[in-house]
């Protein structure tokens, strides 16, 4: 389960992933829209999340130039990384799912 943690710059999340990178370690990574309303509805989901991995939000107001590195387009956006890969996922009831906030019909 994830716990979220709000990015308020570029350069957070560039240090997070060189260790992740360096390390391998898990990381999410969730990208939002302050102004989109599928992401206000699933951040007041997110906010609620108490779990022990860290997810971290980054939104385009303050951060427009992270969402160049995963070629973010569409928002909400997930991007899970592990030790050999990443997960890119932009579907809005599997970010439920992979979140474990249930099910959300589109």
């Amino acid at each position: 389960m994830y716990k979220p943690v709000k990015l308020k710059t570029e350069n957070q999340l560039n240090k997070i992933l060189r260790l992740q990178k360096r390390n391998g370690t898990k990381v999410a990574v969730l990208f939002i829209s302050l102004w989109d309303k599928l992401s206000q509805d699933l951040m007041d989901k997110v906010n609620t999340l108490e779990g022990t991995e860290n997810l971290y939000i980054v939104d385009s107001y303050s951060m427009p130039h992270a969402f160049v590195i995963f070629k973010t387009t569409k928002v909400p956006h997930l991007v899970r990384l592990n030790k050999r890969s990443f997960r890119s996922e932009d579907h809005l009831s599997t970010i439920y799912r992979i979140l474990g906030l249930g099910s959300r019909k589109v």
